[in-house]
């Protein structure tokens, strides 16, 4: 059994109904920890909050939040402050409208939560069955922290999910080079073609995190007292140049057997 740790309450309002919540993120952290010592004394290395001015360190009840507005000039914000500037509407998930899920592009995509009911049961499913079946999600905004938030709240076998979203503005707009698009028509076709070889369906369990494995292992070597060695790799077949050629071969070692391509 999964326990859910609430890291927000909230409540998601759409038209007059209105569902309390509890959310909280789907991410947990990955990785290997890696300590940072002093190589001479193996001693820890340590991050202190220090005032520039005196170098002392501070402890983190005496660390406020201020607001430079001239040089060396400060508003302090207390955390009554930040809350005195919230609504009721900004503390609850406002669904502003529901929406393709196909019409918003992933780059927009921020941080993922999991989202529970708190003692609404037959309105939360109700939502939850009604989303998936219509195949649409809820475009909505609330306030985390001191920032508004732009989400989505979707549904997928009678759960909800939400997806801190970024606003346009927070996006950069680069600017690409003009190229001359001057391929041939043959060289599109062979593309498209291998496109096709090498399409298939998406299942992220497909795809593991191969070199935190390799990490382990070294770290089992380090321990052992064993020298960490370079894997022998397989040798790389020769470099072309020529782009109708790697076309051509990579066609031919993806195509199907039985399938001409």
């Amino acid at each position: 059994m999964v326990i859910i740790m609430p890291l927000n309450k909230s409540s998601i309002n759409f038209g007059l109904v209105y569902i309390p919540i509890n959310y909280t993120t789907l991410v947990k952290p990955s990785g290997i920890d890696f300590t940072m010592l002093d190589r001479k004394s193996m001693g820890k290395i340590r991050y202190k909050k220090v005032n520039e001015l005196d170098g002392k360190e501070v402890n983190n009840k005496d660390i406020v939040k201020g607001y430079e507005y001239e040089e060396n000039k400060y508003v302090i914000f207390e955390p009554k402050d930040f809350d005195k500037l919230k609504t009721f509407q900004d503390k609850t998930i406002n669904i502003l409208k529901f929406v393709d899920i196909s019409e918003i592009d992933p780059i927009y995509y921020d941080k993922p939560y999991y989202v529970v009911s708190n003692n609404a049961d037959h309105a939360f499913y109700l939502l939850a069955k009604a989303m998936e079946k219509k195949k649409k999600v809820g475009i909505a905004k609330t306030v985390i922290g001191q920032k508004e938030a732009l989400i989505i709240i979707r549904s997928k076998n009678g759960r909800l999910f939400l997806n801190t979203l970024f606003f346009a503005e927070e996006i950069k707009d680069l600017e690409y080079p003009k190229v001359e698009n001057n391929f041939t028509k043959e060289e599109l076709a062979m593309a498209e073609t291998l496109i096709d070889n090498m399409s298939g369906s998406f299942d992220i369990n497909d795809y593991k995190d191969t070199y935190e494995d390799k990490l382990k292992e070294a770290i089992k070597k380090k321990i052992a007292g064993k020298e960490i060695k370079k894997p022998k790799e397989k040798s790389r077949s020769k470099k072309i140049n020529n782009l109708m050629e790697a076309l051509n071969e990579s066609i031919k070692a993806t195509s199907k057997k039985g399938k001409k391509k």
